[in-house]
């Protein structure tokens, strides 16, 4: 029997500093988020980043929390029940951090009969600290938990032309009679040196003008050059005038190089050039959560307007979209006829 695990990035349980720092310790303490040794990571998160930032980051989560609960849980179990009732498979939903576990998940599909597992991370991009920490993961419950079933992961959706369809769509219809000057794409972002680490030639990435658009092996597990290719395909699609968008990258920690430009200061800059309005999407989140609720929505809106903005319009994930519904459901009934590309 077939079934189908989505996996989100988590939630804390609660906005209070007590949960957000249980929350962070895991989601820190985690070799591909913070990739340094053991020892020196755990002296910076539980040194000195679980000392300070749960308390400031509950009172982020506090402002955008729902009466349902975290923004993020409440929209993937809403994306989650939609798919359900479009697919005779089980669905179940997990995440990578937080009490609602990879390992609950795939125990809730083997109590119902499941023996094939149809992974699925709910991130377009793949990233070291996203999609790869959820496949290792799961096949480690795996081999040490569930040895009675196989699981099939879907890759990075990035460049799928349904997929930049839907998210394309989703951008037109949240525009529809906006009058904006410029489109910034703010992805997540992430150290440089996890782009070199997960070049699999081991000579392409030079994180350079060149490199991400230049045709190589290396771009099947390039965050960067999948982020960049997003704004180039819905560019296209959208038939965005050149200089009416740009690429930005969002949530950097520590003092390390991380992707450029930064989306804080490229807001700032837009504001300084005169730019009075602007749009904002964030197509590395399919879910919105505090990353586009409080650091976009809010923190982002702010900055535009201390420099001179006007008019600032953040446009939501894909979330529980009837679109994007259609389009994973048709996905995942696509694998159980053994017609979806996986690996």
């Amino acid at each position: 029997m077939k079934g189908i695990l989505l996996v989100n990035l988590g939630s804390p349980d609660s906005p209070t500093p007590k949960d957000v720092k249980k929350y962070l310790g895991e989601f820190l303490m985690d070799e591909r988020v913070i990739d340094i040794p053991l020892i020196a990571r755990t002296a910076l998160v539980k040194g000195i980043i679980l000392k300070t930032r749960p308390k400031q980051s509950a009172a982020a989560y506090k402002k955008i929390w729902w009466k349902e609960g975290s923004p993020l849980i409440v929209i993937s179990e809403r994306l989650q029940k939609k798919i359900q009732k479009q697919t005779t498979m089980p669905v179940a939903l997990a995440m990578r951090y937080g009490s609602l576990t990879i390992k609950k998940g795939l125990q809730e599909l083997v109590d119902k009969g499941v023996t094939e597992v149809l992974l699925f991370p709910l991130y377009p991009q793949f990233a070291m600290a996203t999609t790869e920490t959820i496949t290792v993961l799961a096949e480690e419950l795996r081999q040490q938990y569930f040895p009675q079933i196989s699981i099939e992961s879907v890759p990075a959706f990035y460049n799928k032309p349904d997929y930049i369809e839907v998210l394309s769509n989703s951008i037109k219809n949240h525009l529809k009679g906006i009058d904006y000057e410029h489109l910034l794409f703010s992805y997540h972002g992430v150290p440089e040196r996890h782009i070199r680490k997960s070049d699999i030639t081991n000579s392409h990435c030079k994180i350079d003008k060149s490199c991400c658009v230049t045709p190589s092996k290396a771009h099947e597990f390039c965050y960067r050059h999948q982020c960049l290719e997003v704004t180039r395909l819905v560019a296209e699609k959208l038939q965005l005038k050149e200089n009416s968008y740009s690429t930005s990258f969002q949530s950097r920690l520590g003092f390390d190089p991380w992707l450029l430009p930064y989306t804080d200061r490229t807001i700032e800059r837009l504001g300084k050039k005169g730019i009075k309005n602007m749009a904002i999407v964030t197509p590395a989140f399919v879910s919105d959560c505090l990353e586009t609720l409080e650091e976009i929505a809010m923190e982002g809106q702010e900055i535009f307007h201390e420099m001179g903005g006007e008019n600032f319009t953040t446009i939501p994930c894909l979330n529980d979209d009837q679109e994007f519904v259609d389009l994973l459901s048709g996905w995942i009934n696509a694998w159980a006829d053994k017609k979806l590309e996986t690996v």
